[in-house]
This record gives C-alpha cells, structure tokens and sequence, in this order.
C-alpha cells in the first residue's frame, strides 16, 4: 500500500489562527520527517480553504484536495469545536482526532463539566452563564456566582488557549467581567479557584485501539494565572515532566486522564488538564487538539513517554485510516 499522503488543516476563523499556523507548519515538517507527503490548506479567517494559493471548492464525498488522510490542526471555534469535524464527514475522508460529538462536547467547558462531574470526577464547583439567562435573571445568576467564594475565573465557555479569561477577586467586579466573556461567547462559565497544581497528561491512540497515557507533567508560571501570555511568550510557563508528585499519585492521575478520554468518547489524542490539591486530583479541562509543535506540552509529554515528534504525527494518521476503513464498514 502507497504511503497515505497528508493535508494539514492551518488557521481558522478563531483568535487562535496563529497559534494554529505554528502546529500546522510543525505537523508538516513531523510528517516530512516519518516519510510521508504532507501539504498546508489553510483556512483564512473569513474562512475560505486555500491550498498553494489556490481557493478550494469542497464537494460533498470527493475529499480534500487529494489527500487520504486530514491531519486540523485547528485550535478554538470553528476548527476544535467539531464544525470541521463534521465537514470533514460530509467530504468522506479520514481525519485525524475526535469526532464531531466528542470535540464540541469538550470545548463547552459548561456540558463537559456536568457529564464529568456525574461521573464521580471530583472538579472545581462553577456556574454556567448563557446569554438569554444573563438578560433574563442577571442578579440570581449573580449570587449563584458570588457564592462560589472569591477569586473565581470567569470564562468564555467554548474558547481555548485561555483567550478572554479574567480572574475576579471583588465582587463588585463580577458583572463587568461576565459582561466582557460574553463578548467572547453567548456561553460563559464562572469557576472556583483551585490552590492546586496544575498538572497535565497526554492521551495518544496506539495500534489496536489501546490508549496510553503519559507521565503527568507539572505547569508553573510566574504570571498571577496560567493566562495567553503565559502559554505563548518565551519563558512565560516552565513544564516539569515527569511532575514532581508521589508516584501512587502520578498514577491516579494517568487513570483519571484514560477514564475521562474514554468518558467523552475521544479519539487519537486529547490532553488532560487536572489541578492536584494535596492527595486529590481535581478534573480541570479535555483538550482534543491541543498545541502542536515539538515543543508545545503535549508534545512534550508524550515525547517522555518515549514517543518522538514524527513518529506520533504519524502514528495519528494511521489511527485515523484505521477508524475511517472501520466505520465505512458500518451499515448505517
């Protein structure tokens, strides 16, 4: 069988579209490097598809651009969100990570907090704030929040990369910050501080279906939260793999990320983001497609699980060839 040749989704209409155009170069290069043909279709933030200057028509059942396999590395709304993954569906070509379900499912921090917390994950305590409900009954809503004690964070529910996040340590400043989240997203979410550690663990699909889950690794910044700036200027947050926990509690960690992955009905990869708070360890958030270069920190992580760069980029690919031959199986 001839090598699967790759298209690799960059950009989006989402702020992250920079951050996208960095994984998506380095996925290339990770691909080039295992021995496979790889090419960039970006996507502007108008959202139109260009691939070598050229604008491409998307036909429902004819791929994309002749490729076999899809590779988004997409970050944030309309891209992570499961909007490409159904678009993805409709053209019938395999794609590498989670589906349409499990994707937006994990980006509304909201609908994914409440299927973990009914699963026994143990989590900050939140509020969900919606639109409509923030006009309809703005001061219940309120105390809901004030309630959850001070500092909270205020989020918008389905971004990523901590865009539009603000920590909330007066009260008299909730509505105003609720007010600018909704800015953001008609979904906001308001969360208890944790004075945990912010520990990470990467999920990757090997062969046969079988999950593994990397050495959890250990966040530390010098900003007051692990904001935008602290994710992307050099030298603004320090990875620690593997973290410096007990190892009964590493491992409680490893199996927290594997239930959870499975939980949301993941595919591929995921990153899995806990705070450990003494002896317990706290779900934070499920990343389908988080950063992706060599030296983002899923890369990292799973890097210390003995994975190197190219032999994951490529190791997903055929992931998502095998999950593509097996569902065209299915009757539906």
């Amino acid at each position: 069988m001839a090598e699967p040749r790759v298209a690799v989704l960059a950009g989006g209409r989402s702020s992250e579209h920079e951050v996208s155009l960095l994984s998506a170069q380095a996925v290339v290069e990770g691909l080039q490097a295992a021995g496979l043909e790889a090419w960039t279709v970006e996507i502007d933030r108008d959202g139109v598809w260009r691939a070598d200057g050229r604008e491409l028509v998307l036909t429902p059942g004819r791929g994309l651009d002749g490729a076999d396999v899809v590779f988004p590395a997409l970050h944030g709304p309309f891209g992570e969100d499961g909007v490409v993954q159904g678009a993805l569906e409709t053209l019938g070509v395999a794609y590498v990570g989670s589906g349409v379900e499990a994707s937006a499912l994990c980006m509304n921090k909201v609908l994914c907090k409440a299927l973990t917390g009914a699963n026994g994950f143990v989590q900050v305590d939140y509020v969900g704030v919606a639109a409509r409900a923030w006009q309809a009954r703005r001061g219940e809503l309120l105390e809901r929040c004030a309630a959850l004690g001070l500092p909270v964070f205020v989020k918008p529910a389905r971004l990523g990369s901590s865009v539009g996040i603000e920590k909330v340590a007066e009260e008299t400043a909730l509505a105003a910050a609720i007010e600018r989240a909704l800015g953001h997203d008609e979904l906001v979410i308001v969360e208890a501080a944790s004075t945990g550690r912010e520990i990470e663990c990467g999920v990757l699909e090997l062969a046969g279906g079988e999950l593994a889950a990397s050495p959890p690794g250990q966040i530390e910044f010098e900003r007051e939260f692990y904001d935008y700036d602290a994710k992307y200027s050099p030298g603004g947050m320090r990875l620690t793999v593997p973290a410096a926990i007990p190892e009964a509690l590493a491992g409680r960690v490893r199996e927290s990320a594997l239930r959870a992955f499975e939980l949301a009905g993941c595919e591929g990869l995921a990153r899995i983001d806990f705070f450990v708070e003494g002896d317990r360890v706290l779900l934070n958030e499920i990343n389908t497609m988080p950063g992706f270069t060599p030296f983002s920190v899923y890369a990292k992580l799973v890097g210390a699980g003995g994975v190197e760069y190219p032999e994951l980029v490529r190791g997903l690919c055929e992931r998502a060839l095998e999950r593509h031959a097996r569902r065209g199986a299915i009757s539906y």
